[in-house]
């Protein structure tokens, strides 16, 4: 059964989500929201014997803490990772599967060889161009994003903000979600195309905002890497259908065993 339980990490309560009683550990990692969209999935994933941690990063969800502008890149966060991972006194290699950007500080972790990272997962994340979302896509070139300032981009990630939530938001939320995220633009290409790493993308096929061709390319050129694409199932696919991404999830992280 799911429950919620707190780690102290530098003298800040962090708040995590888990089920199962053991096992090799895998990682969660949210992006703008929180641990919550893993929620559906865990039981599922710690049945097969795993066991799974969603954090919130702090300031998220029921973590407590601030997380300021200067921490608020994808490197940042995962080296925060590699703090959290030894207050929850984990030693060993760790498998990790992100969401929307939280699927960037995975690949990141993956990389930075800060931990031993057998096998990563994104969910409908962030991947070569794809942030900002397609709803900013101006920002992509590069001469338009260096003349780009920081409330340009803040300004138009409100807006993607306002549309993935689908309903009124007072100022307070959106502020929340704007907050963390400042200039997450990744160069990790050249080393996942040199990752031997084995990869698994599960794919939302009617995201509107990390669009389902990003994760057919990153499957085309990446290697060791493959798509489960889930129909009828937009950004947060552990919503939708729930059954496919735990069993995706679980089936491939498994497999490590």
């Amino acid at each position: 059964m799911t429950r919620r339980e707190t780690v102290n990490v530098g003298g800040i309560p962090i708040s995590y989500l888990t089920a199962g009683e053991g096992g090799p550990l895998v990682l969660l990692l949210h992006g703008t929201y929180w641990s919550r969209v893993w929620k559906p999935v865990l039981d599922g994933i710690a049945a097969t014997g795993l066991r799974p941690v969603a954090v919130d990063f702090p300031g998220f969800g029921r973590s407590g803490g601030e997380l300021t502008v200067e921490e608020a890149s994808v490197p940042r966060l995962s080296a925060w990772l590699v703090r959290f991972l030894e207050a929850l006194g984990h030693k060993g290699p760790v498998m990790v599967v992100g969401h929307d950007i939280g699927g960037g500080v995975a690949q990141h972790l993956m990389l930075g060889n800060k931990v031993e990272v057998p096998r990563v997962a994104v969910v409908n994340g962030i991947m070569y161009d794809s942030w900002p979302v397609p709803g900013v896509a101006r920002f992509r070139d590069p001469a338009v994003a260096a003349a780009t300032t920081r409330d340009d981009v803040l300004a138009a990630r409100r807006v993607s903000v306002v549309k993935a939530l689908g309903r009124p938001a007072s100022e307070a939320e959106i502020s929340e979600y704007l907050d963390p995220w400042t200039d997450p633009r990744m160069e990790m290409l050249p080393a996942l195309l040199q990752s031997r790493t084995p990869k698994l993308l599960v794919w939302g096929e009617d995201d509107e905002f990390q669009t389902v061709d990003y994760a057919e390319r990153y499957a085309r050129e990446i290697p060791e890497t493959r798509l489960v694409p889930i129909q009828s199932a937009g950004h947060i696919p552990m919503e939708n259908d729930t059954k496919a991404v735990a069993g995706a999830l679980a089936g491939f992280f498994a497999a490590e065993r």
